[in-house]
């Protein structure tokens, strides 16, 4: 290949690069359906007292995003981690080795480890978790992709959701993270799972 060819080739990487940049910021950063959704567990941690921090992989931070996005948010959300890598996870998130070893990150395991170390990481009485395949690479036969998993964690529970997601790797992170604040609200919004605590 000679210099020149490379050099083309790099400049129409780059130009591919600046397109789905620019693509991604002419669009609303939070959809308006994740808002919504944000607003449940919202008002659920208010009247509870509780506070709440995120621990995600495949989701890249929309989790926190979506609860960010509501005004007075900094009154329960103490914190996330965004953990791509197996070294973040295990040192940061607890999760444990042994686990990455025996059925990886993308995993019901590795999600309820996650949504537990947050907990005890940052202080919170919720965590909230995913780790999966957005895609297009990744998959294995296995782990396909649109392979999700969620979880929220409380100090007495720790439930934890599989997902089996289509479509491109935008969508697949933006429905994993509005299922993830579905399964909050879920879990603390009639406080059927989570303890109760005096206000």
């Amino acid at each position: 290949m000679s210099v020149q060819w490379a050099r083309l080739q790099s400049v129409s990487r780059l130009g591919d690069t600046r397109a789905g940049m620019n693509d991604a910021l002419n669009r609303p950063l939070v959809p308006d359906d994740i808002i919504s959704i944000s607003d449940s567990p919202a008002g659920a941690l208010r009247r509870r007292g509780w506070t709440c921090a995120t621990a995600e992989s495949c989701t890249g931070g929309g989790i926190a995003l979506g609860i960010t996005s509501i005004a007075g948010s900094s009154d329960y959300m103490l914190g996330g981690i965004v953990a791509y890598s197996n070294e973040v996870k295990r040192s940061l998130l607890r999760v444990r080795q042994t686990t990455l070893d025996s059925v990886g990150a993308v995993s019901e395991e590795c999600a309820r480890e996650m949504a537990g170390g947050v907990r005890q990481a940052l202080g919170s009485d919720i965590g909230i978790s995913s780790t999966g395949i957005a895609g297009p690479r990744g998959a294995t036969a296995r782990k396909p992709v649109g392979l999700v998993y969620i979880a929220v964690a409380t100090p007495e529970m720790n439930e934890v959701r599989e997902l089996r997601l289509s479509g491109d790797r935008r969508h697949i992170m933006r429905e994993s993270a509005r299922l993830a604040l579905e399964l909050a609200y879920s879990v603390i919004g009639d406080g059927a799972h989570a303890p109760e605590t005096e206000i």
